[in-house]
């Protein structure tokens, strides 16, 4: 286990852990990961950094009701427009980035079900990933007049194949952790009574059998040369969200949703 953190966080507590509002990526939560991963990195009695989630929900994805109060801003061109846009998600790039480099076994312990980024970011950069059996993933992306974000359309080609990716990122089809660890994607499934606390039976059981020096470097062996791969699908699928914004479609399905949903 880590030693106290010098650092004081507010929405994690080297977890997720905004429960009321099913953990969505508002307030500091996302800066407060990227910080934690940065200080596990130096840990020197580290080898599992585990990502896990407080209450029924790894994560619901974006905030809605944070950012449903924005003003919204006018801009004199739409290169202003995808500037102004990829400055605004320059933490989750850094998120992602932090999560590819990470020195120690990212371990990621689905608590519950995952939606939209908390279904997409995870899993295809996590060395191992734990679920809860009542856990699920789904992706609204298209639905939504959005891309898979930040290089989940490369890791979950890798890690599934192109016609299962396609399914989930293309159509949103919901899949059960069950399905998952079938497809490989998951390694094991423990009961949701008391998850977290058989995810920390099973870790300590690796490190029990297993030298934790051996263990990371067979994660930094086996991704040194998926590395570049990973990044420049980050890049790519940032700068290809930010032009549906640019072009206002994830507004433009909000409204006509709206529109299907008042009858009008």
């Amino acid at each position: 286990m880590a030693s106290p953190s010098k650092y004081k966080y507010g929405d994690i507590i080297y977890e997720l852990n905004r429960p009321k509002s099913l953990n969505a990526f508002g307030g500091n939560l996302l800066i407060e990961v990227v910080t934690a991963l940065r200080e596990l990195n130096e840990h020197p009695d580290t080898v599992f950094t585990v990502i896990t989630g407080e209450g029924r929900f790894f994560s619901s994805g974006a905030d809605v009701k944070a950012t449903a109060g924005k003003k919204e801003v006018e801009h004199f061109s739409p290169a202003a427009k995808k500037i102004d846009f990829m400055d605004s998600i320059s933490t989750a790039i850094e998120l992602l980035r932090s999560m590819i480099d990470h020195k120690k076994v990212l371990v990621l312990a689905l608590n519950g079900p995952a939606v939209g980024g908390g279904a997409a970011w995870f899993p295809g950069v996590a060395d191992i990933v734990l679920a809860a059996d009542t856990g699920y993933l789904q992706v609204p992306f298209s639905a939504l007049g959005l891309v898979p974000e930040f290089g989940s359309a490369t890791n979950f080609y890798h890690s599934l194949g192109a016609h299962r990716a396609n399914d989930f990122l293309m159509f949103g089809r919901k899949l059960t952790v069950q399905e998952l660890e079938q497809w490989g994607l998951i390694n094991r499934i423990f009961p949701t009574q008391g998850f977290h606390d058989k995810v920390v039976e099973f870790l300590e059981e690796q490190l029990s059998v297993n030298d934790g020096k051996s263990m990371m470097e067979a994660k930094r062996l086996q991704n040194l040369p998926l590395r570049r791969d990973r990044m420049l699908a980050v890049y790519d699928a940032a700068e290809a969200l930010a032009e549906r914004f640019v072009e206002d479609a994830p507004k433009q399905r909000f409204a006509e949703k709206n529109r299907l949903l008042l009858g009008g």
